[in-house]
């Protein structure tokens, strides 16, 4: 190493020296070359370096900005559905509850219209029977007055003679005025 730094101070040693050529010695050249090297892309090579890495720093800090807030979002977004899910649930209880007593109070308006209904025909046919039952009794006895009507006419017809016949209805005349008389 000693003669690598030697030959480098010393430029009057080399051969070339004056002149454009190449090295080949690799132990002198390589590490001069690498830190040259080095040394150019580390002066010009870390701003840029430092922009690159800071806009991806920055993209990186952006993206997951953006994922949390819409994580939160997310998450609010799931408590409202959730919220809104036990609401539906309460209703559709209520609705089950609702449901259950009217169809149990319908089942029993619908047992008590149709007793009443019941109720309604058998009196209704009771009534047709009563009715029924006076109107054939008035029949009989029209029939049977009738009967014993023409049956008297006929026994008074062969009984009575002209004058018995015309002191019977004197009789009713005077009756009759004797009953006008009373309510005048």
């Amino acid at each position: 190493m000693k003669n690598g730094t030697d030959s480098f101070l010393s430029l009057g040693h080399w051969p070339f020296a004056r002149s454009f050529g190449f090295n080949t010695d690799i132990l002198a050249t390589n590490p001069i070359n690498l830190s040259v090297v080095i040394g150019v892309l580390i002066f010009f090579g870390k701003g840029v370096l430092n922009d690159l890495l800071d806009n991806r720093k920055q993209r990186i800090l952006n993206t997951i900005r953006n994922s949390e807030e819409l994580r939160r979002g997310s998450i609010e977004q799931l408590e409202r559905a959730r919220a809104r899910l036990r609401e539906v649930e309460t209703e559709a209880d209520q609705f089950r509850v609702n449901g259950y007593s009217e169809i149990e109070q319908e089942k029993w308006n619908l047992i008590n219209s149709t007793y009443k209904t019941l109720e309604q025909l058998e009196n209704y046919k009771n009534e047709t029977l009563q009715f029924e039952q006076q109107r054939a009794i008035n029949e009989v006895r029209q029939r049977v007055f009738q009967q014993a009507l023409q049956g008297a006419l006929g026994t008074l017809n062969s009984c009575l003679d002209n004058e018995l016949h015309l002191r019977t209805i004197s009789a009713n005349i005077g009756m009759l005025g004797a009953m006008k008389e009373i309510t005048d």
